[in-house]
């Protein structure tokens, strides 16, 4: 079973549309931080907001932007928050104080997703401009590289855990993409789904590195991306899948769709352990924090984080 920690429960009205939460009434991403208990929220409002998950309290909420915000990550090390909205500028600013660090614009629409290099100072941007750029903060934000291959809008990006220097993207375009912070151009493609991707993610099963993308044919698919071979096709969910997740600690995979469910799936056998429906509309993103079973999922109505207790979902 899965263990529910906190849903947003107070039902409030703003211009006249239900919400669950006292910010606004639609959550686009959700990022949690490694050791501490702050989830960080982007919002459709264009504002950001910082929840202490223990207290159940919010703590800072910051106005960002008129336009939605579709990326928020924590820069831990840097105590910053970078976000990135339909306005096209990525903004950064102290999560401590809200004061802003940076303000950019250099893509030509919509920033639909950011990555976080785990020890450099980079961060990659992904845009319905069709390319990603990546950016060196210690260089005064100063873009390194322009990355062009995709024919269609770019959804997510996400780092490889393994090898840092390459990363993964996702396109409307109907492929994944692996590139490599050296080259401009992308090392492969994967291509199979029948409409877009949404999202990619890495995983690693039996100390084999695996990607897997969530798609606009109602499917995820889980590939050895160094053949190109897409290994296993998740079905089941109803809509889109939005967002996918292999969680670090646990040996499970984790899609979340527009049909308003999660669905927890084993990443050996990868049969479907769970289905999870939160009440909250349509699922968005998914957070998840390295030595914890906690997870966290951004919906259109509220946020939910839950803690995953393996042996009770196996049992389900």
């Amino acid at each position: 079973m899965v263990y529910l920690i906190w849903v947003p429960r107070e039902h409030f009205v703003q211009h006249g549309v239900p919400y669950y939460g006292p910010i606004s009434y639609n959550f686009i991403t959700i990022h949690l931080v490694f050791n501490s208990c702050r989830v960080l929220v982007g919002l459709y409002s264009g504002s950001i907001s910082i929840w202490n998950y223990q207290t159940k309290t919010e703590e800072k909420s910051f106005k960002l932007s008129e336009s939605p915000v579709r990326s928020a990550k924590f820069i831990a090390r840097e105590n910053w928050v970078i976000a990135a909205s339909d306005d096209k500028y990525i903004r950064v600013c102290s999560y401590e104080t809200g004061q802003k660090i940076s303000e950019f614009e250099e893509h030509t629409d919509y920033i639909r997703s950011l990555a976080v290099h785990p020890f450099l100072p980079y961060v990659v941007s992904a845009s319905d401009d069709n390319v990603l750029k990546l950016w060196d903060w210690k260089k005064g934000w100063a873009c390194l590289k322009t990355f062009q291959g995709h024919s269609h809008y770019v959804m997510s990006v996400a780092f490889n855990p393994k090898d840092p220097s390459t990363f993964a993207s996702a396109s409307l375009d109907g492929t994944s993409k692996i590139w490599s912070v050296d080259s401009s151009a992308p090392g492969l493609t994967l291509e199979g789904h029948l409409k877009g991707v949404n999202c990619a993610d890495y995983f690693i099963s039996n100390d084999k590195e695996y990607l897997i993308s969530g798609s606009d044919d109602y499917t995820a698919k889980v590939w050895d991306y160094h053949s190109k071979n897409s290994v296993q096709t998740l079905e089941g969910h109803g809509n889109n899948v939005t967002a996918v997740c292999s969680h670090p600690e646990l040996p499970i995979i984790i899609t979340a769709s527009e049909d308003s469910t999660v669905k927890i799936w084993d990443n050996v056998t990868y049969r479907l352990q769970t289905t999870l429906n939160f009440d909250l509309g349509r699922i968005w993103s998914i957070g998840y924090k390295k030595g914890s079973s906690r997870v966290a999922f951004g919906c259109d109505k509220g946020f939910v984080i839950v803690k995953i207790n393996i042996q009770a979902v196996k049992q389900d």
